[in-house]
């Protein structure tokens, strides 16, 4: 594997912490402030919003600019949009700088996602996309964790000073680590918005908004069920989300050499196992060690779906592969959203802290239908594809491969 690679992971890690922190600093920013806990919760969702919107506009008006370039564009974004946050003098502002935040974050996703697979061979696509991601779920277990408790111990401004510097050294990374890639001189706005226009690509979406949703209807609640279920403190809730981002790093580890082989069977096994083991977990949450092994795997077998989602939706997009590749986080991140909505209107309900486990398995089951039904019109249109396949028609298969993997300024 390529060092670049690393620059895109030390990103994937400060995307991911300033993601996720929020949630364990909402009391601390909301006494600050002068605001309600609830009201700070908009904070969460403002990050959301930016992903959502950012992530098909910011790759729509950069398709014709070389992919690094791009890349220190938008992680350079991200860097200011935290600084601001850090800087706010009152929530108008935090949650301005959230949006602002947000908004590289399916982009640079997206785009990373195409140049970690352009830098090695074809066989290797996979583990490399899953190498970023790993950036992503390290963060569920150190940086989150390390960053809120810096917050709750020097203020919530200092979390977003830290994760500024994260921003500016994973700047001086990408630039160092990261080639020049050929740009294809096809490339444009139209060509990409035909790519994500596709059918195949659409499925893939959709699966991920239904599929993944299944995983946010629980982790979104789950520090009110390890207090409230599994009969454990405050303070033990910490340990729970890092036993889930530990499941999330294990899942991004396996799913890279899976996907390199078979990409169906991988997202057909992976929201398989996501469904049963969220059913498993309304029954598991009432036995504390046995719910605690259930929150790791649930965290494996929830994020074993993201690469072969990531894989086929910009295999699907042939080669126009960015918009599609950077439209998938956007579907992510509204599975986010929904999954968290759905699992709280079951609490909601009335039907206990435990219904949210249904509520996600039947959201993943739904995502495997749609799944499987992608699969079969790609028998019928007769594009059924093994892992040679895949390769074959690599998103990248159009363009000239890159003979170095490292920029000459790396010292390679």
């Amino acid at each position: 594997m390529p060092v670049a690679l690393i620059a895109l992971a030390i990103s994937a890690f400060g995307i991911g912490t300033t993601e996720f922190v929020m949630m364990g600093l909402l009391p601390n920013v909301a006494g600050d402030l002068g605001t309600t806990v609830p009201t700070a919760g908009h904070l969460v969702s403002a990050y959301a919003l930016g992903v959502v919107v950012g992530a098909p506009l910011l790759t729509a008006l950069g398709s014709r600019l070389p992919r690094k370039r791009m890349l220190l564009l938008l992680m350079a974004l991200f860097t200011v949009g935290n600084l601001a946050s850090a800087l706010a003098p009152g929530y108008g502002w935090l949650l301005a700088g959230r949006v602002l935040a947000g908004l590289p974050h399916g982009a640079f996703f997206g785009v990373g996602a195409v140049v970690a697979a352009r830098l090695v061979r074809p066989d290797r696509q996979a583990r490399a996309v899953a190498t970023m991601f790993l950036g992503l779920t390290v963060a569920n277990i150190l940086g989150v964790p390390a960053a809120t408790l810096l917050g709750q111990h020097l203020g919530w401004r200092a979390t977003f000073v830290v994760v500024t510097a994260i921003g500016l050294a994973a700047l001086a990374a990408l630039a160092r680590l990261v080639p020049d890639l050929p740009v294809d001189g096809r490339q444009g706005l139209g060509r990409e918005l035909r790519a994500l226009g596709r059918p195949q690509v659409l499925l893939g979406l959709l699966t991920a908004v239904l599929g993944f949703a299944g995983v946010f209807a629980v982790y979104s609640y789950l520090a009110s069920m390890t207090t409230e279920v599994m009969g454990f403190g405050e303070s033990t809730v910490t340990i729970v989300l890092a036993l889930f981002g530990i499941g999330m790093t294990a899942g991004a580890l396996a799913a890279g050499p899976l996907t390199d082989r078979a990409p169906r069977p991988t997202l057909y096994g992976s929201l398989a196992a996501l469904a049963v083991t969220l059913v498993a977990f309304r029954f598991t949450v009432h036995v504390p060690w046995l719910a605690l092994v259930t929150v790791v795997v649930l965290g494996a077998v929830g994020f074993m779906t993201t690469t072969p989602l990531q894989m086929l939706v910009m295999e699907k997009a042939k080669d126009a592969p960015t918009l599609a590749s950077a439209s998938n986080h956007s579907a992510f991140n509204l599975a986010n959203a929904g999954g968290a909505w759905a699992g709280g209107a079951a609490v909601a309900a009335g039907w206990g802290w435990t219904s949210p486990a249904l509520v996600g398995a039947a959201l993943a089951a739904v995502g495997l239908a749609v799944a499987v039904l992608a699969g079969l019109l790609d028998r019928r249109d007769g594009n059924a594809e093994g892992a040679s396949h895949v390769v074959a028609r690599s998103p990248l298969a159009a363009e000239e491969p890159v003979r170095t993997p490292v920029s000459p300024a790396s010292g390679s």
